[in-house]
């Protein structure tokens, strides 16, 4: 029941997460990407401190400060960071073809700071699921000819920071409520973004499209805030091997809304990977994965 429960909010996370690339493209088309990447966390950090006030959170203890600095300079930071600024350099699609390795290091990062231990059935489901992902999207022509570039070691360092702080976050999650963790986190974070925003002072173009600034709040409200609630709930219940491979959905999730919002064309190719994707996902679940008992 718990594993059940946790896909369907992993399911809710992906959704809102694949969502993330785009709404950056969007938002750095009319603002500047140092006040994306800064003005998303404060803005989501403020949002988070409303919540903690209102419910009337004490302040953590000191025994879970560094896991949850470590979070923050994961997923309020680092991942921000380097996604915006490979953004700059490459569309939607090319950045969904490298994310397309975050499940592997999500589960890499499972192993390494949430003591779970998955069988070798597990990795390979979870290799010939990025395999096809990697794939699709190479036949799409959506990057396979560019080289490596810099965007592309931008987007690796995106994946490296969104894996450990999936982990470490999802970790704490077992004895906190997944959306103290994401709390907890930006308020931790929020006095080195304010810190950063003062000293380099972005320009703040107010006149910047309605599109862009729907870019930026949904980055600060959703893709920082509120999906965090429903991920890391998703991971503490599954499992952070498996519930991180549901994020092999995410490149198809971009397409769907690529298609709904942009009015882009979902060819047959795209369904029959988005079906083998799935089904890989599916036989993925029933591996064994061998987690720690909460401590």
């Amino acid at each position: 029941m718990n594993e059940r429960a946790g896909v369907i909010f992993g399911l809710i996370g992906v959704v809102i997460f694949g969502l993330t690339l785009p709404a950056t493209r969007a938002a750095i088309v009319g603002l500047d990407p140092w006040f994306v990447i800064y003005g998303r966390g404060l803005v989501a950090a403020a949002a988070a401190a409303i919540v903690l006030a209102a419910t009337r959170q004490k302040w953590p203890p000191r025994s879970r400060w560094l896991p949850l600095a470590f979070t923050a300079a994961c997923i309020v930071v680092g991942f921000p960071l380097f996604a915006t600024l490979a953004m700059q350099y490459v569309p939607a699609s090319h950045g969904s073809v490298v994310l397309a390795i975050l499940p592997l290091a999500t589960a890499a990062a499972g192993v390494l700071f949430a003591g779970e231990r998955p069988s070798f059935g597990f990795w390979l489901c979870g290799l010939a699921g990025s395999l096809a992902v990697l794939v699709f999207a190479l036949m799409e022509g959506s990057g396979g000819a560019q080289g490596v570039q810099l965007a592309d070691l931008f987007l690796v360092l995106a994946v490296v920071s969104a894996a450990a702080g999936y982990a470490v976050g999802a970790e704490l999650s077992r004895t906190m409520c997944g959306w103290q963790v994401i709390s907890w986190a930006l308020v931790i974070a929020a006095p080195a973004l304010a810190l950063l925003f003062l000293v380099t002072q972005p320009p703040v173009n107010w006149n910047a499209a309605a599109s862009a600034w729907t870019g930026f709040f949904y980055l600060a409200l959703f893709s920082q805030f509120l999906g965090f609630f429903a991920w890391y709930r998703g991971l503490a219940l599954g499992g952070v091997a498996k519930i991180g491979q549901l994020q092999l959905l995410q490149t198809f999730v971009t397409l769907a809304a690529a298609a709904l919002l942009l009015g882009e064309r979902i060819s047959r190719l795209e369904v029959a990977f988005a079906i083998l994707v799935v089904t890989i996902v599916a036989i993925g679940r029933r591996m064994r994965v061998q987690r720690q008992s909460v401590r």
